[in-house]
């Protein structure tokens, strides 16, 4: 059985998703004494997800995760889709693509861990960060060469976004 390359799904995608934790950060959090945990995030990524938005894919967050800060961030991004505390991803993605009629062949998920499995199982490209663990990437068609926090949701988009010739364009009157 041939197997294809990842490259050949980069074509039939329409729908971003990612989680946050160790996808959109490095998956370190940082404590204040008063209890905050305060996490990062890349500027580049979020050039890349704002990118993908302005050139009409959906993108979604589904994340265990309950900071607001992170939907504060992501809401700056134009992010509308930003489901926080899904402890049942599956349930989550179905009733997004349902919502939206989408289907699991045209959607990018990004994971790290083992919430992610679930669903990187049921899309038409399940990828991940160069630093997620071994399950995850056992079951990825694409390991991106960068790490969770540091360009690895770049690394994805921008190869979706080339592949459909939507990443160039004239740079240099949007930004002088």
């Amino acid at each position: 059985m041939e197997t294809k390359s990842y490259k050949e799904y980069l074509e039939h995608i329409t729908t971003f998703i990612f989680d946050v934790d160790g996808v959109l950060t490095d998956g370190n959090v940082t404590i204040l004494t008063s209890g905050e945990m305060l996490r990062r995030m890349n500027i580049k990524d979020g050039y890349a997800l704002k990118t993908a938005i302005d050139k009409g894919y959906n993108v979604c967050i589904i994340s265990g995760g309950s900071n607001e800060g992170i939907r504060a961030r992501l809401d700056g991004l134009g992010i509308k889709d930003v489901f926080l505390k899904s402890h049942n991803k599956i349930e989550q993605l179905h009733v997004y693509l349902a919502q939206n009629k989408l289907k699991l062949e045209n959607v990018l998920y990004m994971g790290d861990d083992i919430p992610d499995y679930p669903v990187m199982k049921l899309v038409g490209l399940p990828c991940c960060p160069q630093d997620a663990v071994p399950e995850i990437k056992a079951i990825s068609k694409y390991i991106s060469h960068k790490d969770g926090g540091h360009g690895a949701v770049r690394d994805v988009i921008e190869q979706v976004l080339k592949v459909q010739d939507k990443w160039s364009g004239n740079f240099d009157a949007k930004y002088d």
